[in-house]
Parts: structure tokens; sequence; C-alpha cells
């Protein structure tokens, strides 16, 4: 009999779920771990999918997709610490979630199935609407994006903590990512300061034109005398002139040939060894880590920063495709750079 009630309640279960409403959440992982195991690694295994549910005439069907990032809305929900629902992504998940409006960015724990209603992309917990900087009763544009964060990260939000928020996400990322979703873009250029007064045009002054050169007053030029004309002296008898012996012309030095300029060397070609694309620069070594693994790249120190860098790669073709590969990654403002 007991068993038999057992199974009842499993098949209920699993009805429920099937039929999509709003109570049909997925969390994992099993309940069956003691307080301790859930704060420790174990808290994030198995990872739970689960099958195929409707909302609201649209299926969803659950996968491990690592690379998922996508844009939409968000909603605030119940739910502990900073984490949050998600239709598809496997149950525990973590996610890098960025305010479109303002480019902050903050990292999630995803534990439930949601939104059960409407089509927003992801619900938030209270503490993770809080610390994202989000005013309450709205639904608000939103980038999600998968990410492994390191072990001391997850045990924080896996005890009901939180973490440091991310480098804010650069306005030109900013404005594709609003652009990708359909949102309005304003140039920065088109907005005025409400309350500032209105630019003033500068007024060009006229550049003065050059003085005038002074005219100087010529003194009239006297008109020259004619002088006397001297009278003819006597033409003397012509005196036949001597004959000279014709001078032999100077032999010609021979004029050396000029040395051939020496041929222009030929250009060395440019070295393209020594040839990166950048992801990025961070402030916090472990997100830089984070980031690195995310591309199949290296960290290194520069200052106080951390570079996250691919390559080098031997040519510039190979570079631009591995610059394709990282923006498709998520980073937009990716680079080619050159050593160091």
């Amino acid at each position: 009999m007991r068993s038999a009630a057992n199974v009842t309640a499993m098949a209920a279960t699993l009805l429920l779920a099937a039929c999509g409403g709003a109570d049909a959440r997925v969390s994992g992982p099993s309940p069956a771990l003691t307080e301790t195991q859930m704060r420790g690694p174990a808290g994030d295994y198995p990872m739970v999918l689960g099958a195929p549910f409707v909302v609201d005439g649209v299926t969803y069907t659950p996968a491990d997709t690592m690379n998922y990032d996508s844009v939409g809305y968000a909603q605030m929900a119940d739910g502990a610490g900073v984490s949050g629902s998600h239709r598809t992504l496997p149950l525990p998940s973590y996610v890098e979630v960025t305010s479109l409006e303002s480019g902050r960015t903050i990292l999630v724990r995803l534990t439930e199935r949601g939104p059960m209603q409407g089509s927003d992309l992801i619900a938030l917990s209270p503490g993770a609407w809080t610390q994202l900087g989000l005013p309450a009763g709205s639904r608000m544009p939103v980038r999600v994006r998968r990410t492994n964060p390191p072990e001391t990260e997850r045990t924080q939000l896996r005890a009901g903590g939180q973490v440091p928020a991310r480098m804010d996400t650069p306005p030109g990322l900013l404005t594709a990512l609003k652009r990708k979703l359909g949102l309005a873009v304003t140039p920065v250029a088109a907005v005025v300061p409400a309350s500032g007064p209105a630019p003033v045009a500068p007024v060009v002054k006229p550049e003065p034109a050059p003085p005038a050169k002074a005219k100087v007053a010529e003194a009239p030029v006297p008109k020259p005398t004619p002088a006397p004309k001297p009278k003819p002296a006597p033409t003397p008898s012509p005196t036949p002139a001597p004959t000279l012996a014709p001078t032999p012309a100077p032999t010609p030095k021979p004029t050396p040939a000029p040395a051939p300029k020496p041929a222009p060397a030929a250009q060395a070609a440019v070295s393209s060894a020594g040839l990166y694309v950048q992801a990025g620069a961070y402030s916090d070594k472990a997100r830089a880590e984070t980031v690195a693994k995310t591309i199949s790249g290296s960290v290194s120190q520069a200052g106080r920063v951390w570079r996250v860098r691919t390559g080098p790669h031997k040519d510039r073709g190979q570079a631009d495709a591995a610059l394709a590969k990282v923006r498709a990654a998520g980073y937009a403002d990716a680079r080619v750079v050159t050593a160091p």
C-alpha cells in the first residue's frame, strides 16, 4: 500500500510538471542533501534539465548550452539570496546578468524553472534585483550570459550571499545589445541636459585684413644730361695682326663613371609574430581567469589590471579569425594587439 501511494504521488508530480502551470518548477539538486552538502560543491551537482514544457502556448526545451548569451526582459520574483529562474538552462547553473540601462553586471545562481507566465527571459530574486540596481515593480531589459565562476564565488552564492559586481559593460557594447533587443538607441551627441542653458554657437571673429603696404613717394628721376659728343680720333692705318700658332686643345681627363648607387634593400617583411587578440582588461584577477577559460586564452598582468588574450597568432589572417571567435563569444570590444 505504501509503495502504491508513492507511485501515485510521483505520477501526480510528473503530470503537474507537464502542464506548464505557474507551479511547474524544476529545481535541483536533490533535496536529500544536508544543509552542509548543499553549501559545498555537491550542491551544484547533478545539474537537472527536465522535460520540455509549455508556457503561454510556447514550448521550451531545456538544454545544456555552454555559450548561452541572450537579451530580453527581467522581472522580480520570489527567491533567496542572489538567485534566479530560467526556462532552459540547467539547474543549478550560473549566469552574468547585465542591466542594459546602466551596464552593471552581477553573478546570479539559477535554481528554478521560470518565469511561468509571459515572455520575460529571466526572473530574479529580490537580492539579485537590488544588487543589479533595478527599480521595483518594473520589467527591465537585460543580457543573460552563462558563465563558469570559480568555486569561491559559487560557495558564496550557495550560502545565500553575493559576490562583487563585475566590471561595467562598456557603452559601445551596451548600444549593440540594445539594438539586438530592438530598443531605440539615442546618440550621445543628441542628449542635452534639461537644466543647463542652451549651447551658444561660438562667435567667429573675422580675421583683420593684412595692413596695406604704405606707398613710398618716389623722387622724380632727373633726366640725364646728354654728354658732349667726342670728336672722332684720326683713324690709324691698320696694322696686320700677327698670325698665332694654334694652341692644341687640352686632352680631357677621363671622367670616372659614377659609382652605382646601392639598390635599396628589400623592405623587411613586417613580422607578424606577437599578434594577440585581447578580449579585455580587468581589475579582478578571478574575473580575468573566468574570461580566459571561456575563450581558451591566457591572463597576463599589466600594472593594476589583468589582460585576457589569445595567441600569439602567426599572421594577421589567423589573428582576425581568432578576433571573430572572441567577439562571437560576447566580447564585442576585443581587438588585435601586438606584444607586449
